[in-house]
């Protein structure tokens, strides 16, 4: 069976997020930098003529059935997904631009085999979903601040809602580290939802979704890293907040901008690469790259640190994440919070 995108060029081109007024603003020149971004990020139909399903299952080394919209297939995807494509924001030291169109990041994840943040990458799955026939939306959740103690007031993260035989399923193969999910979560307050990261748990008060992770203690046989600014210490860990109110692409242009280029961005302040193994996380936060063991005891995790010299870091990127970049990176680590 044939999934060119030419089959489902109607739900594409009902998805190209820009709105009549942003279109209008253009047209008469007086649009602000965001609204040209929202102007460039239109879906484009030549382009996505290009997309096509067998190729991302390449790239994430699913080779399973794609004919059926059930749970286990979605779930297959999901976990192919996290375990080939890393969650990373290095374009921002590379001096790129990190698009919302699809067409970028199709190009970007499937063909030049990026990673990418979660605008993107759960983007590019809400496209695969839709095109495989899965009824799916996007949502927008508020990721918690340890160190503030409170939800960002920015709605930043972007995830995708599945329904499939009556259930709902939250779906997200972009938050990275060891707070990633294994698989979808069943939309369900109170339930705890055990998967090898950890017990995972969304609770629902008022209407606002919150997402909790309970994990193991960690091992840290070095003992030079053992309180490491990366070590996360708490077993029960906010994640973050969300709605059920549906959101399109173009909702998150502002914060994609943001994300990019403004100094107060956790994203420009680090450089951070995470892959999900089969047995744990991997992650380069500047020039430290840690190895997570889920379960390396019955109640604890294994965590060792390296410190990557300056010289060898293409050849991490390249041995432990499989990426090749195509412009000069320029590794970063500030003095900001962020754990793995």
């Amino acid at each position: 069976m044939s999934y060119m995108f030419t089959a489902h060029l109607g739900p594409a081109l009902e998805a190209r997020g820009c709105s009549d007024s942003v279109n209008a603003k253009v047209r008469n020149g007086s649009q602000t930098a965001a609204s040209k971004e929202l102007f460039w990020a239109t879906w484009n139909p030549v382009l996505a003529l290009r997309m096509n399903l067998e190729d991302y299952f390449v790239r994430i080394y699913y080779k399973g059935s794609s004919d059926k919209c059930n749970f286990q297939i979605l779930k297959e995807i999901f976990q192919h997904h996290i375990r080939a494509v890393p969650f990373e924001n290095l374009s921002i030291h590379c001096k790129e631009m990190i698009q919302v169109n699809i067409d970028a990041i199709y190009s970007k994840i499937v063909k030049k085999r990026r990673g990418g943040w979660c605008i993107e990458q759960n983007h590019l799955l809400y496209w695969v979903l839709k095109t495989m026939g899965y009824e799916v939306t996007m949502h927008e959740g508020n990721v918690y601040l340890p160190l503030q103690a409170m939800y960002s007031d920015r709605s930043s993260h972007l995830i995708l809602k599945v329904v499939i035989e009556g259930k709902t399923y939250i779906v997200d193969v972009s938050f990275g580290a060891s707070s990633q999910m294994w698989e979808p979560l069943e939309l369900l307050s109170g339930k705890d939802q055990p998967q090898s990261p950890g017990i995972f748990r969304l609770t629902e008060v008022n209407g606002v979704w919150y997402l909790d992770k309970i994990r193991r203690k960690q091992y840290v046989p070095d003992e030079r890293f053992s309180n490491s600014d990366l070590l996360d210490k708490a077993t029960h860990k906010h994640v973050y907040r969300f709605t059920l109110l549906e959101r399109k692409i173009d909702d998150f242009l502002l914060v994609n901008t943001y994300l990019q280029t403004s100094p107060d961005s956790l994203f420009k302040k680090k450089s951070i690469c995470t892959l999900q193994l089969t047995d744990g996380v991997r992650a380069l936060i500047g020039w430290t790259l840690t190895e997570t063991r889920y379960k390396y005891k019955d109640s604890m995790d294994l965590v060792e640190f390296t410190i990557v010299k300056e010289k060898d870091v293409e050849m991490v990127l390249k041995d432990k994440f499989n990426l090749v970049l195509e412009k000069r990176f320029v590794p970063v680590n500030s003095n900001t919070s962020f754990t793995i």
